[in-house]
Formats: structure tokens, sequence, C-alpha cells
């Protein structure tokens, strides 16, 4: 099933190393840092097909000795070794099958998280703050880095908008699923009759790009600064920090002013813009994915929801899935574990299926 697609890999493991003994691949730092990633992402599948290969030849040489003549103890040995043998080409195999089901180019990439407060007013925005919290705790038990790119406080202490990056191994394999509207039911710190409110808040999961993906023409920028300032508007700096960069081809603005230092802004907000546009040139290229990501996030309307919050039940029911959790307050601690990896698993049934209808 996965013969093929493993000879593929390791054909382009060998022109990897051969590209990386290249004095002009050597001198392109970025390039070279790329190869060299993708070429540490493949030594061990392919040692492991290449160990599957042997093993199948040397189960086709032992298969033919039993069918000549032997005394019976040579063949003891011979049937000895090919249990062992198949033994280790079934692990294997289940190895090279499972490798191929979480396969995914940007499984290992860093991620800038975009949150971003929907229907519900003050409400929603105090939403987009916990889940905000729920992920950097999440970032923290999984020994990640989070850091703030952007952030847009509200007048009630939440977040219209915060844009954060993380950084550590497999942080796109998990956050991934977290792509979406989620949605709260619960009683609003302001709500003096104690009627239940339902908001939303939008998450968008996107693989940060690196300076080698997207090349961006300084004549396509035109960068403004100004003063920081906070909820209201009021300045809370006195120094031009804040950093609004404008790409005049797609008219994406991003606005950074959470540092205190212009360039540190500037930096920044360039993260940002360069993962936004190698988004916008997969969804050009991939329309499934493209439409799939645009329905999840959408308007940010409380109809449209992946996973909702329910406060007085303490409840987590994530609808993709049908997973019903009583731990509310754990998982807002961060305990994203037991969801995330149903998601994985459901998603690994649903691979699982299309390779055995060989799609």
């Amino acid at each position: 099933m996965f013969k093929k697609k493993f000879e593929d890999l390791e054909k382009r493991l060998v022109d990897i190393e051969h590209l990386l003994a290249d004095p002009k691949i050597i001198s392109d730092q970025p390039k070279c840092l790329s190869l060299a990633k993708e070429l540490s992402a493949l030594v061990e599948p392919v040692r492991d097909f290449r160990k599957w290969k042997k093993i199948t030849l040397e189960l086709v040489q032992l298969e033919n000795v039993l069918e000549e003549k032997h005394d019976q103890e040579f063949l003891d040995l011979a049937k000895a070794e090919i249990e062992v043998l198949e033994a280790t080409q079934k692990d294997l195999g289940k190895k090279l099958e499972q490798f191929l089901l979480g396969e995914d180019k940007d499984a290992s990439l860093d991620v800038i998280v975009e949150i971003r407060a929907g229907t519900g007013g003050q409400e929603a925005s105090l939403f987009a703050a916990d889940l905000f919290r729920m992920y950097s705790r999440f970032a923290d038990k999984c020994g990640w880095r989070a850091e703030i790119l952007s952030s847009h406080p509200s007048e009630a202490g939440g977040f219209k908008e915060v844009i954060f990056s993380v950084r550590g191994k497999d942080a796109f394999r998990k956050l991934r699923f977290e792509s979406g509207v989620h949605r709260v039911q619960r009683v609003p710190v302001t709500e003096a009759s104690g009627r239940i409110h339902t908001s939303a808040a939008t998450v968008a999961v996107l693989p940060e790009a690196k300076e080698a993906d997207v090349k961006v023409d300084p004549k396509d920028l035109k960068i403004d600064v100004f003063k920081s300032s906070g909820p209201g508007g009021q300045s809370v700096n006195t120094t031009d920090s804040a950093v609004r960069i404008t790409h005049l081809p797609s008219g994406l603005v991003i606005i950074c002013q959470d540092e205190r230092s212009q360039l540190k802004n500037k930096y920044k907000a360039m993260r940002v813009l360069r993962t936004r546009l190698l988004e916008a040139e997969r969804e050009k290229n991939e329309n499934e994915i493209s439409n799939q990501r645009r329905s999840q996030i959408r308007s940010g309307d409380r109809s449209e929801k992946i996973r909702t919050y329910n406060f007085s039940e303490h409840r987590v029911t994530d609808h993709r899935i049908g997973l019903v959790i009583h731990r509310l307050e754990e998982i807002l601690e961060g305990s994203l574990d037991e969801i995330i990896q149903a998601l994985i698993e459901n998603e690994d049934k649903d691979k699982r299926k299309r390779l055995m209808n060989n799609e």
C-alpha cells in the first residue's frame, strides 16, 4: 500500500543529500536550513522503509529455502527465523503506515494563532481572552513558547483581537484542529439578572511562514509609525513605537504596538504579514482547503460553531466528533490533550480509509 509512496520519499532524500553538497545551496543559508529540516524529517522513515524492504527480500529467500529439501533441523531454524522477521516486518509496516497517516509537510512547523471576538460584544472579548489563556497554558504544558505578536484589548479587559506565535515540536500538528468558531454559554459578569448569554470567538491557526517561504518586495510595503494606544483609543506611549504595515498588492494591513521598540513591532508585523501572504497563496492553489477554512471561521456567528463551552453544566462539546467532556475548568486551564488526541485519531481513521481505497 505504501511502497510507491516511500520509494518517492527515498528518492527525495537522496536528492536533498546531493543538493546539500552543492556550494551554491550551502551559501544560501535560508534554503540550506529548509532542506536540512526536510532531510531530518525524512531520515527515520526512509531508514525504516529500507529495513522493511530488506526484510521483505529475506522472507522471500527463506520461503524459497522451505520449498527445497533440507534436514528437519534446518527447516525448523528457517521457520523460526521467518516468524521473527514477519513480526519485525509487521511492526515496521505499522510504523510506516502511521507516518503516512500523520504525514503533513506543515506538521512540524511553528504556528501563528489569531483569536478574534465574534458575536456577543464585551462578553465575546472576555471569551477571546479566556481562549488565549487556555492556549498559553497548553503551550506551557507542551514545552512550547508562546509570544504575543499583536493585540487589541477591549474596555472590559478582554481582547477584540490577539495574534500570537507558538513555537515548539508538533505545534501545528496539534493546534490546527482549533481553527473555527468557539461558542461560550455563561452568565456574564455584567449580567445582573443571572441570565445565560451565548457569545462566540473565532480562532485561525496558520503555519508560520519563514523568510525563505515568502519573498516580500520592500517596494510593495507602506510602513507608518504612530503612538500605541490602549482600550478606548487612549495613548499609552509617548514615542512613535507602533507600526502599521500595508502590503499594497494585496491590501493586507498589519498593526503591531505591543512592544516599546519600533524595530521589534516591525519585526513582529512582518512575521504576521508573511504568514498571511503564504496562507493566501495556499488558499488560491488549494480550493478545497480554502472553502473549508472559510466555512470554519466565516463571520463568527454563534451558530457556526466547532466547539461549545457551557459553564452551567461544566461541559465542553466538540461538535465535529460529538465529544462531550464535563471538565470545563481543566480544559480552560490548558488540558486539551484528550480533545486533540480524539481529533487526531478521527482524522487518522479517515486517512486510513482513503489509504485502503488507494486514494
